[in-house]
């Protein structure tokens, strides 16, 4: 009984220092406003400026023009914002077919006015300045468990473009 209770005591422990630790790290608070700012230009139909507004390495994936109708024809009839969550985030300084550097990799948990619930996985890369920008995209309908996602749209994801079928 005394094991079970020092083994909870410990679990509850490094949550709960983990967890503090996560609050308290200001590039995370950085790159996670700065994620919520960019999808906010999505929902609101402002794709351009989503382009715009992510780095580099990402326009140099995708053109503004193609970046555009890919979310044109995929975002845009799935209607508004109901909520948003943020999930988890992972601190990595090597993504694949990405220069290293330091990144965070953000999921949220997303429903919009067609119901419909999709996990966004945000790649931020920390750029030679302290600000944080998109380098990577990827929406995944919440009920799919692996694989690619059956909506049709490129994305950037980890540097590299995808066709999701």
């Amino acid at each position: 009984m005394k094991t079970l209770a020092r083994m909870c005591f410990t679990v509850i422990s490094v949550f709960l220092l983990v967890t503090c630790s996560l609050g308290q790290d200001p590039n995370l608070k950085a790159a996670t406003y700065a994620a919520q700012q960019w999808l906010a230009l999505i929902d609101t139909g402002r794709y351009a400026e989503s382009w715009d507004s992510a780095a580099q390495f990402f326009q140099q994936k995708i053109n503004r023009e193609q970046w555009g109708e890919a979310m044109t024809s995929f975002r845009a009839p799935l209607g508004k914002l109901l909520s948003r969550q943020m999930m988890n985030a992972s601190y990595e300084t090597n993504l694949p077919e990405a220069p290293a550097g330091k990144y965070y990799v953000i999921q949220f948990r997303t429903t919009l006015t067609d119901y419909s619930t999709f996990i966004e996985t945000v790649n931020m890369m920390q750029e030679p300045n302290g600000q944080w920008r998109v380098s990577g995209y990827r929406p995944k309908r919440a009920e799919e468990t692996s694989g690619l996602s059956k909506h049709s749209l490129t994305t950037v994801a980890a540097g590299s473009t995808q066709e999701q079928r």
